[in-house]
């Protein structure tokens, strides 16, 4: 691995819970690796840990097999051949384009320098552009223009703050594909932070779902959404429920009862003992629901989304169980309006049955169930419908 956290904890001062707790996770030469999470779950403490802004408490941080942090030791950043890449790109507004870009190189030669910053700006589609100011660019090409000073020294390891939250949303999806392409073509290997899922999705090799100072999962975009590792990241990542069921067996085979019917001929599923009686709760995202008029099954609409190809429901069952629905917007019904929906489901993901608390808050309540608790001891099982 180029970049190898073991067991990072990260405390500051005065509070009684560490920021980050615990964290591992890889990044080969040449991947990018984004961090995404809710606000104060520690991600961009994680980055500048990484950069040697913030000291670790605990664990290592490990550049090329070499450590570079670790409890009462921390490489200066500039000695860590890091660039960064601010949310606010932090742009010198009394210099050209040329000379931004060039800042980083002063030492080099003249002519080197120089055929090194139309390097770079060619690379980020900015060529020609050195004798513009900043504020003379668009967001779009100042953020460019800040990813081309970064890239200039040849750092690396490069890492990105936000970059990307100071666009509007059309352009914020647009430029995470082309900083990739970029990335990319530099073979540069980067650590990202975003709050933003389809950001992470377009520019990710890898990519880490934090909450509360924890790394809950380091895996592919398709992994986190159809085989999520612990509960939170199932809820974090894409729209869907938690909804009761039960896990029998019927002549050998392992039937799943759920509110919207049974779930059949089921590969990889867990036996019924695998939990109490049987019962867990199943993980149904939006596109495992379809909309089906000749569905026995009906839900009503208790809200809509438009997003223009599609309508995102919410649905209320007979039963009070609420599920999604992505259904085409041409199916435009109205609210309190029944529709028949059914089952189509490829993965399905189950969780021992949630305590009665919110489950994005630990638990802290004694219970039956405190051994197998999903906020003490988050499990899953997948389950392929073939």
């Amino acid at each position: 691995m180029f970049l190898e956290l073991s067991q990072l904890d990260i405390q500051y001062p005065g509070r009684n819970t560490p920021a980050v707790q615990g964290v591992n996770l890889g990044l080969r030469a040449g991947e990018i690796g984004v961090l995404i999470g809710p606000s104060g779950c520690g991600k961009t403490t994680l980055l500048r840990a990484v950069a040697g802004l913030e000291p670790v408490s605990g664990g290592k941080v490990l550049l090329s097999q070499r450590v570079v942090s670790e409890a009462g030791h921390t490489v200066p950043a500039e000695q860590r051949r890091i660039g960064m890449v601010f949310q606010d790109y932090a742009l010198f507004p009394h210099m050209d384009v040329g000379r931004n870009v060039g800042f980083g190189i002063e030492h080099l030669p003249k002519a080197e320098r120089t055929r090194r910053v139309a390097e770079v700006l060619t690379l980020v589609g900015l060529e020609g552009a050195e004798k513009r100011f900043p504020h003379e660019l668009s967001g779009g090409q100042q953020q460019r223009v800040a990813l081309a000073r970064a890239l200039a020294p040849q750092p690396d390891l490069l890492l990105l703050d936000e970059p990307f939250s100071n666009l509007d949303i059309d352009l914020r999806e647009r430029l995470a594909q082309e900083v990739r392409n970029i990335l990319k073509a530099a073979k540069a290997t980067a650590l990202l932070v975003t709050h933003d899922q389809l950001e992470a999705f377009a520019i990710g090799d890898v990519i880490g779902v934090m909450n509360e100072g924890r790394l809950h999962q380091w895996d592919d975009a398709y992994s986190l959404y159809h085989r999520p590792a612990t509960r939170f990241v199932a809820d974090f990542i894409g729209h869907g429920v938690f909804t009761p069921a039960t896990l029998r067996e019927v002549n050998g085979q392992v039937v799943v009862d759920t509110p919207v019917g049974e779930l059949t001929d089921v590969a990889e599923c867990p036996l019924p003992c695998a939990f109490e009686g049987g019962q867990c709760d199943v993980l149904l995202r939006a596109d495992d629901i379809v909309h089906d008029d000749d569905a026995p099954v009906k839900a009503e609409i208790i809200r809509k989304a438009f997003r223009g190809s599609e309508f995102l429901y919410t649905l209320r069952l007979a039963s009070g169980d609420l599920l999604m629905a992505h259904v085409p917007s041409h199916h435009d019904h109205k609210l309190g309006e029944w529709i028949g929906i059914r089952a189509e489901v490829d993965h399905v993901v189950t969780f021992n049955r949630a305590c009665p608390v919110n489950h994005r808050e630990l638990c802290q309540m004694p219970c039956a169930k405190a051994e197998s608790c999903e906020h003490t001891a988050p499990q899953y099982q997948p389950v392929k419908l073939v």
